[in-house]
């Protein structure tokens, strides 16, 4: 397979288009078969196109994305574990539990986290109450 980038001379819009191999593109234009995506004109050519290499500096790219991603899962598990060691886990009693430390006369030392859903997020922040979300990788996951 081969993709072109064709162009119409009418129009002069640019559109992408797959043939099995050049000579089916040549094949199909020369029975006018190719017809614009925008104005339906059969004033279709191929233009010019920089060719699809792989180098190793792509590879390159790749090795130092996974990399990368692994530095930030490491970075938020280190972050989880602050956060468990230092907050009280309060489940999916979040928003209950946010309401009452926040209209409560006695403030709590520690802090809490646990589950909530967007809507519930939204309304505490309405409320004015602070919260945060965090990315949250289960123990299990690699």
């Amino acid at each position: 397979m081969i993709k072109y980038k064709l162009k119409c001379a009418d129009c002069f819009k640019a559109f992408d288009s797959w043939f099995s191999t050049s000579k089916e593109f040549d094949r199909i234009r020369k029975l006018k078969l190719l017809i614009c995506n925008f104005c339906k004109s059969k004033n279709v050519d191929k233009t010019i196109m920089s060719p699809n290499l792989k180098s190793k500096s792509s590879n390159e790219l790749n090795i130092n994305i996974k990399k990368n991603f692994k530095e930030l899962k490491r970075e938020i598990r280190n972050y989880q574990n602050f956060v468990k060691k230092n907050f009280r886990y309060v489940g999916d009693n979040f928003a209950y539990e946010a309401r009452s430390i926040h209209y409560s006369k006695k403030k709590s030392d520690k802090g809490i986290f646990g589950r909530a859903k967007i809507n519930e997020i939204k309304e505490l922040k309405e409320e004015g109450i602070k919260t945060q979300l965090i990315p949250w990788f289960k123990d299990k996951e690699n």
